[in-house]
């Protein structure tokens, strides 16, 4: 529990720093999970390299001070039980995690975000979490910068083929005759 001034200030520091290191922020209500449910999204969020963090809301307030648009995107939301989880670098993996799980545990209550000082609601967080993953999508950059290569073979080859059709038409001709 903190006690002190000097305690507030250095975990309000603390958040103030997570909150800038994060790529995304978002806020849920856990109220009604165990502590065992609590570990288990821990240990998936801390695959993802994100972190979940319970916090006092007047904290959280005082440390979003730093961040205006942060700030003025979700301070006034800190109401009731919550935590944050910081995403430090795949954003639309966590909101996954985070939209899956609360599938699977009711008590997890997706509230909002933030990222890059715009406010998620509820909607943009399933957003977000739906998109293909990093992976996924240079994949599919990697295939698009390969297609006109790709393209040009086939071009490449058409010629050579069509011609040897012709000739074998030509050929079984003569020897139907």
């Amino acid at each position: 529990m903190i006690n002190t001034r000097a305690e507030k200030n250095e975990e309000i520091a603390s958040l103030s720093e997570k909150f800038a290191r994060s790529k995304a922020a978002f806020l849920v209500d856990y109220k009604g999970m165990n502590v065992e449910q609590v570990t288990l999204l821990r240990k998936k969020l801390t695959t993802l390299k994100s972190e979940m963090k319970v916090v006092r809301n007047t904290l959280a307030i005082r440390a979003l001070k730093d961040h205006p648009k942060a700030e003025e995107a979700v301070a006034n939301d800190f109401v009731g039980t919550n935590a944050v989880v910081f995403a430090y670098e795949d954003a639309s993996a966590s909101a996954k995690a985070l939209d899956e799980f609360s599938k699977d545990v009711e008590a997890l209550k997706l509230k909002t975000g933030v990222m890059d000082g715009e406010r998620l609601d509820t909607a943009k967080i399933k957003m977000l979490a739906n998109l293909p993953s990093k992976e996924a999508l240079r994949g599919q950059l990697l295939g698009l910068f390969n297609m006109p290569a790709t393209q040009f073979v086939r071009v490449l080859n058409a010629a050579p083929s069509s011609f040897l059709n012709v000739m074998n038409a030509y050929k079984d001709k003569q020897e139907q005759k």
